[in-house]
């Protein structure tokens, strides 16, 4: 349904640092910034970018808005929140733990205030 994500950054240096630990985590690769300093990060098929806003204001997140990544497990989704925690990202919400529908959530806030959850289903 999606060729990628694009989110906005103030700080891409931050930005490169929390995020390339999140898919390090997730077994990716970091990222390589291209010409326009763009961070791109490929993984199972997926493609998420990091960029500073185009219009030169500073970038906001998303009230109300959650950006879920696919785990391959319970123990990925900790690896991923406890890289996330420790480069710069803040836990949110409940503690990473399995919720009543029977998935395992890791809700991260990354440091321009997106909101990123790594989801384990059973």
């Amino acid at each position: 349904m999606f060729s990628h994500i694009m989110i906005g950054s103030n700080d891409i240096a931050r930005s490169k640092k929390f995020y390339d630990a999140l898919f390090t985590a997730m077994g990716a690769q970091p990222a390589t910034p291209d010409a326009r300093g763009r961070l791109a990060y490929s993984h199972n098929g997926g493609r998420f970018m990091v960029t500073t806003p185009i219009d030169g204001k500073p970038a906001n997140n998303a009230n109300g808005g959650t950006i879920g990544f696919a785990m391959s497990s319970t123990d990925q989704a900790k690896a991923w929140h406890a890289a996330g925690v420790a480069n710069g990202g803040t836990s949110i919400e409940d503690p990473p733990g399995v919720r009543p529908n029977g998935a395992f959530l890791a809700y991260l806030r990354d440091p321009d205030g997106h909101k990123l959850v790594g989801v384990a289903r059973p």
